[in-house]
């Protein structure tokens, strides 16, 4: 299964808690205004790339904690994340799915497009389009201070958005 990419980042430690491998999805609807990741928003950009060559760069680093799923907007290609998610999971990593979508949008839709797939794999949520009129450098992992650092399976378990501890 394929999955179009911007880029990967092997040892983040600016993309949720640990060190992460990063996979920054290409295309995104939302077109956040201050977005520091402009590159991604053309779906016909970046490069077409096999999950399981994603899971072996994965495979390679034991200092991994887990791997964040980046943008762009990782919902617009749900079905495969969720797979790779899958697959991720069986080694023994968190993951963390940052989207500009909010959960409750998510949560309302979780039987289209496999949101509701992602969203099973998905440990921390981080959701809330960056608004850059509510940018803050203080606040972890976000880059607004209306997005929400969500505990993925408790909120879908109530389906009701559930804060997540750093």
């Amino acid at each position: 299964m394929n999955i179009r990419i911007a880029g990967t980042a092997n040892d983040s430690i600016v993309d949720g808690p640990g060190i992460r491998f990063t996979i920054f999805v290409q295309g995104c609807p939302h077109q956040c205004r201050g977005c520091h990741n402009p590159q991604t928003h053309d779906f016909n950009g970046g490069s077409i790339c096999d999950i399981s060559q994603l899971l072996d760069k994965i495979k390679s680093n034991p200092l991994l904690d887990g791997v964040t799923f980046s943008g762009g907007e990782p919902f617009c290609q749900a079905e495969a994340l969720a797979v790779l998610g899958n697959e991720i999971k069986k080694l023994g990593l968190n993951i963390i799915t940052y989207t500009g979508y909010t959960f409750e949008y998510l949560f309302e839709n979780r039987n289209i497009n496999s949101y509701g797939k992602l969203l099973d794999v998905t440990d921390i949520l981080i959701d809330g389009e960056f608004i850059e009129e509510e940018k803050d450098w203080q606040i972890k992992f976000r880059g607004s201070r209306n997005q929400r650092y969500l505990d993925c399976n408790a909120s879908m378990k109530s389906g009701i958005a559930t804060d997540a501890i750093i």
